[in-house]
């Protein structure tokens, strides 16, 4: 699957949803579902807009990066995923004002 067919397809919430359970990354999960819940969003629906989001505003290093896990990874798909969420969850965090933002203790 190419990449933007797998972005096309996140927007389908059964898809987004098995696609977050195949992560097998259990942490990654919880913080998806709660970064979602923040936004008044399913898991399902962050995931789609994290995976947009990195589409548009991702950096070049990022992209490089993103590459370089692809390269290593038995499932690019998964690893493609998997470091788009993360990448959105940084972005997150690090935008955040509340008082833990900084400390990586944001919302607890």
């Amino acid at each position: 699957m190419l990449l933007g067919q797998m972005i096309e397809r996140l927007a389908d919430d059964a898809f987004a949803a098995e696609a977050l359970l195949s992560l097998e990354d259990l942490p990654l999960l919880v913080d998806v579902e709660a970064a979602g819940r923040e936004q008044g969003e399913s898991a399902a629906t962050y995931a789609a807009a994290a995976a947009r989001h990195f589409a548009d505003h991702a950096s070049d290093e990022d992209w490089l990066a993103l590459m370089t896990a692809l390269e290593r990874a038995a499932d690019p798909g998964a690893a493609c995923l998997r470091q788009m969420l993360v990448w959105s969850l940084r972005k997150e965090s690090a935008s955040c004002t509340c008082a833990g933002g900084s400390t990586g203790e944001c919302h607890d």
